[in-house]
């Protein structure tokens, strides 16, 4: 067993520095594409030491592009890689796969997501690896989970589709419409580093290792919240509903004079203020309006009366007396007028990480804020260095 995790840290500053939460932490990572890099980036943020295991062609992403940097890698590959070291192996040569099972029993963790026999054909499968290490944490990520779905092919578009995203995602009278980012797969890797560290807690008292399960359609269904509980409780099948919510109005954007607001009132108080502020009072009392549950079983009137108000300024100018007044509003930004308004909030968004040839890479800070031991930067994402 790789017992170096195991032992306690103490909780005071070592020579003047505070040690990472994760420190001494060893995971060998084999994922490709998005759910498991995500998920060992955010380990690897946090202390964890992680090689990256790419075959001779490298993970896919690395040729997933445009848009691509300087150097001509592509961006996508770099969303989910820093903190990390690459070695390259084919695992089809007998002292490439004979490495790769050495480092298998040296480290703490195990991330992968091959296809169904490809573990076990390369001596990489769990029961193999627990008996030479038997403190592993091995997590393995799926499409569809190990049994009947197990050879179907686990893409975030596919799920979206199957798992019931999409037939909630567009517009009413529109085609069902994926999420504009691979949603599933951050969500599976979100939900795989809650697992491996619960599994090492439990290992830190138990000395017991043991195998983590995360696959991308029960991902999605947990993922679903509320529109899952309105099927699973109240046996309703959610439909699309644009930018509407299913239980809540008004929450949603409305047109103004040449651009949307977003509104997203959640209680009657704050109707209440919203009605005072676009100078409809009397509508918070109205029978129709008084209620969240009558506002939404009369969102359409609701909305037009609204619209016909807001269509005297624009949004930004909506934005900022209802903000001042407490009414949760805003408008809608581009990926760059996002980051600028975290930067405004003070929320530093990204950091700037040097490589090792010195040039720099910025990237999006991971947002878990610690106290005592937060997260660190310690390498851009690796470039690719093929084997030979």
């Amino acid at each position: 067993m790789c017992a170096g995790y195991l032992r306690r840290r103490p909780p005071w500053r070592e020579n003047g520095v505070v040690p990472s939460a994760l420190a001494e932490l060893k995971i060998l990572d084999f994922s490709r594409v998005l759910a498991g890099p995500f998920a060992t980036m955010m380990l690897a943020d946090l202390g964890a030491a992680v090689t990256k295991i790419e075959p001779p062609g490298g993970d896919e992403t690395r040729h997933w592009g445009p848009p691509y940097d300087q150097a001509g890698e592509a961006t996508y590959f770099q969303a989910v890689n820093r903190n990390k070291r690459s070695l390259v192996l084919d695992l089809t040569d007998r002292a490439q796969r004979d490495r790769a099972q050495a480092l298998a029993r040296e480290n703490d963790v195990l991330v992968e997501n091959f296809r169904p026999g490809v573990t076990e054909r390369f001596g990489l499968d769990y029961d193999t690896v627990r008996h030479e290490n038997a403190g592993i944490i091995y997590c393995s990520i799926t499409g569809f989970g190990g049994g009947r779905g197990a050879a179907l092919p686990g893409y975030d578009l596919l799920i979206q589709a199957l798992g019931g995203l999409m037939s909630i995602t567009g517009a009413p009278d529109g085609e069902p419409q994926k999420v504009g980012v691979a949603l599933v797969d951050v969500l599976a890797g979100l939900f795989a580093s809650v697992g491996i560290l619960a599994a090492l807690e439990h290992r830190r008292e138990s000395g017991q290792g043991q195998r983590i399960e995360v696959d991308l359609l029960s991902s999605l269904l947990a993922g679903l919240v509320n529109q899952a509980s309105a099927y699973t409780v109240a046996g309703v099948v959610p439909q699309r509903m644009g930018n509407q919510h299913p239980s809540i109005a008004p929450y949603e954007p409305l047109r103004c004079a040449g651009d949307e607001l977003v509104l997203a009132v959640g209680n009657d108080r704050q109707f209440g203020l919203l009605c005072e502020v676009v100078g409809l009072p009397g509508l918070a009392g109205d029978p129709r309006f008084a209620t969240n549950r009558a506002r939404v079983e009369h969102r359409s009137a609701l909305r037009t009366m609204l619209e016909e108000r807001l269509a005297a300024r624009p949004a930004s100018a909506w934005v900022d007396a209802l903000t001042e007044a407490g009414v949760p509003a805003g408008v809608v930004n581009d990926i760059g007028g996002a980051f600028g308004l975290a930067r405004e909030l003070g929320l530093r968004p990204t950091v700037t990480i040097e490589r090792e040839d010195g040039t720099t890479v910025e990237l999006t800070r991971n947002p878990i804020g610690l106290s005592l031991t937060p997260p660190i930067y310690r390498s851009a994402p690796p470039r690719f260095r093929p084997l030979g």
